[in-house]
């Protein structure tokens, strides 16, 4: 009869248990030493040539990365410094409608009101449009932009001008489809509605109350920032911005305004509560499914919680604005090398390294 021994105490069996225990806690640690750090995947994008700019994270109020790399002109190589102003593209979209939620708050338009009631030179179906659509993308307007894009200094009044031969894609309300120029009919009614200029309003309502000394609506007027970035495309030529349309763009910033702006929204400085919620909720269509697009913000609704974010691009520019809204996560991105820019593949490995 064999009995049974008692082989937890055994010697070898310690050994075994002991060897283990180390290789795990080995492993463990390789496991978090090749992890990359949120500055090493910043400073290996920059130098593989693909980010040219600034760059702003910030976890928790807490600062992780806020930095930048590369040169404000690359024929001159003027270095960037914190200060230098990029064009921000379709960044301003957000502005905008926070423009439009400062009138309403004023009780100086509704939502719900049509186009009509502000603007009379369009064509009848859009003066039918709401100025929700308009804010939500959800209005059916014609996108200019892959038609009249190639034109320098292209101003507001050429793309309405270019509208008043252009029918609505869909019954506004029934479907989503991304419009620049729904947005540039947004600065118009913004102009009507306060009886100023959107450079002048977006000033005085915003910019100025938050401190944005570095940010300022590049129109018709061309105002001259020495400073400012230039952009360029991934092969080192100059592809600078030269349009002059406001609402859908428009706006040069840096990533400590844009930051300014991010905890104004956070913080209601700007918004009331009732318009903080509604910035961020999502049209639904009659058949019960969501548009992607809030008040001037992509929304997604997960379940660690909200995101908000967006994204520009234009000629030698692209910009990235993602906010996590329940985790107080804000990762801020501005290039003036647009095309080697991936703004996407970018925007999962600075995750990656933020997850706990």
């Amino acid at each position: 009869m064999i009995m049974a021994s008692n082989t937890k105490n055994h010697p070898m069996i310690k050994k075994i248990s002991i060897l283990l225990l180390l290789s795990s806690s080995f492993l463990s640690s390789c496991s978090k030493f090749d992890q990359q750090t949120t500055r090493e995947v910043v400073q290996n994008y920059y130098k593989d040539g693909k980010l040219n700019g600034a760059v702003l994270i910030v976890q928790n109020d807490s600062v992780i990365c806020d930095t930048v790399l590369g040169y404000a002109d690359l024929n001159s190589q003027r270095p960037l410094q914190m200060n230098t102003p990029f064009y921000i593209a379709s960044l301003a979209k957000p502005i905008t409608a926070i423009g439009i939620m400062l009138l309403e708050q004023k009780k100086l338009l509704s939502y719900d009101d049509r186009v009509s009631r502000y603007l009379n030179d369009l064509p009848d179906d859009v003066k039918e449009v709401t100025i929700r659509q308009l804010l939500t993308h959800t209005s059916g307007v014609c996108d200019y932009e892959n038609v009249l894009t190639g034109k320098r200094e292209l101003t507001n009044k050429d793309v309405m001008h270019w509208l008043q031969n252009q029918k609505l894609q869909f019954v506004p309300g029934t479907q989503y489809q991304y419009s620049n120029t729904g947005y540039i009919i947004l600065a118009w009614i913004i102009e009507k509605v306060s009886g100023t200029s959107v450079k002048q309003f977006l000033k005085e309502n915003i910019f100025q109350p938050l401190q944005l000394q570095h940010t300022e609506v590049y129109d018709e007027v061309k105002p001259d920032s020495a400073n400012k970035a230039i952009g360029y495309n991934k092969d080192k030529v100059k592809d600078d911005y030269a349009q002059l349309t406001t609402g859908d763009g428009g706006i040069y910033a840096t990533t400590g305004d844009l930051y300014k702006l991010d905890k104004a929204l956070r913080t209601g400085f700007l918004l009331n509560k009732q318009n903080t919620e509604i910035m961020y909720q999502l049209p639904v269509f009659l058949d019960g499914k969501s548009g992607p697009y809030g008040f001037g913000w992509f929304v997604e609704n997960k379940e660690t919680g909200k995101i908000a974010m967006h994204t520009g691009g234009l000629a030698g520019f692209r910009s990235l604005f993602w906010r996590d809204l329940k985790n107080n996560t804000t990762i801020i991105v501005l290039t003036n090398q647009g095309d080697a820019f991936p703004v996407y593949n970018f925007l999962d490995e600075i995750k990656e390294t933020l997850v706990k």
